[in-house]
């Protein structure tokens, strides 16, 4: 997407080595997306048409380079779309969250960051928003999946001792 192929871009010119994956779903125009594509390949750096999904395909990348640090930008984004495709949430936002989470376990990654939500405040009258604004009540599937997110990630790294930031 948009900040995370301007992301890559940033790493790639302070000498990182950066992979991006995108699964070009339809949700925004899949044109924009391979035009984000091929900006970056011009400056080397590898895209790789994968859906967070597909585990067999995320452990050889994995394999193949070695990450040491992983930011998951990746979501199924829109609140009113999770009211007519549901299971596109579930699939991205909580089963892919996790995917990549695990292999990040595995792999002994020395930082997981990912992209939450103002949506996990659900109708929360506090604003703006903080920190320690309670999130427990999230009103879209959008929100709860990225709730989610972050539980996960918590969880994570009390038990696995795995350094995550939302």
């Amino acid at each position: 997407g948009f900040i995370g192929m301007h992301l890559c871009l940033k790493f790639k010119s302070e000498g990182f080595s950066v992979v991006g994956i995108d699964n070009l779903n339809d949700y925004y125009d899949v044109s924009l997306k391979k035009k984000r594509h091929s900006i970056l390949k011009k400056k080397n750096i590898k895209t790789y048409k994968i859906d967070l999904n597909d585990l067999k395909k995320l452990k050889k990348l994995f394999v193949k380079y070695k990450f040491n640090k992983i930011i998951n930008l990746a979501a199924q984004a829109g609140v009113r779309y999770s009211f007519e495709k549901p299971q596109s949430y579930i699939d991205s936002n909580v089963t892919g969250f996790f995917n990549l989470i695990e292999l990040s376990r595995i792999n002994k990654i020395k930082h997981f960051v990912y992209a939450s939500s103002s949506s996990v405040y659900g109708l929360n009258e506090a604003f703006p928003f903080k920190e320690q604004t309670v999130a427990d009540h999230p009103i879209a599937l959008y929100g709860a999946t990225k709730r989610s997110n972050e539980i996960l990630a918590h969880s994570y790294s009390a038990m696995y001792n795995l350094p995550t930031t939302g």
